[in-house]
């Protein structure tokens, strides 16, 4: 066994397409994955974050802010989703009123 180590994603497939990151403190950035590294530091190019509600902290809004080339920090990652080929369903487990 070698004393190399890898991460677990295989962000190759995803360079140069756009992708969501979460971050830690509830932030959330959409841009076009240009490098990353094995700690999980991105390098995002046209770069915006959504902004959050200011009734309610937990929610992102439609609003966002441009943030153009940025890195994020391995540490800070949580997560890390193509945009393309995901779409917003409703949930099925929801009841319909009246049931």
């Amino acid at each position: 066994m070698s004393g190399r180590k890898e991460t677990v994603l295989d962000l190759a497939k995803f360079v140069d397409k756009g992708v969501q990151v979460k971050l830690t403190g509830d932030r959330q950035v959409e841009g076009t994955l240009k490098g990353y590294d094995q700690l999980l530091n991105l390098v995002l190019d046209e770069a915006k974050e959504y902004l959050r509600d200011a009734d309610d902290p937990l929610k992102t809004t439609e609003q966002t802010r441009a943030l153009g080339l940025i890195v994020c920090r391995g540490t800070a990652v949580m997560l890390v989703a193509p945009t393309d080929g995901t779409d917003e369903i409703s949930n099925p487990f929801v009841q319909p009123d009246g049931a």
